[in-house]
């Protein structure tokens, strides 16, 4: 019987996807911001970076504890 995961490999899966979409999201925006005409800094990528992330994780969050609320409902 495979037990799964475990909570440290969970945590540490968690850390690298959120780390490298964060770092990946400022290199896209760095490329593409400024094909459309906006000259942001790297500060100012790393706040809209920052801010999509915190939004992501709370979306990740939030559609995990509904699809658990209703595991006994779901196919």
């Amino acid at each position: 019987m495979n037990p799964g995961q475990s909570r440290e490999a969970s945590i540490l899966e968690a850390v690298a996807g959120t780390a490298s979409g964060f770092l990946l999201s400022i290199w896209v925006q760095m490329l593409i911001f400024p094909a459309l005409g906006h000259d942001l800094s790297l500060a100012e990528n790393l706040l809209v970076s920052t801010v999509f992330t915190v939004v992501s994780l709370l979306r990740g969050y939030a559609v995990r504890r509904v699809f658990n609320a209703l595991r006994d409902q779901l196919p």
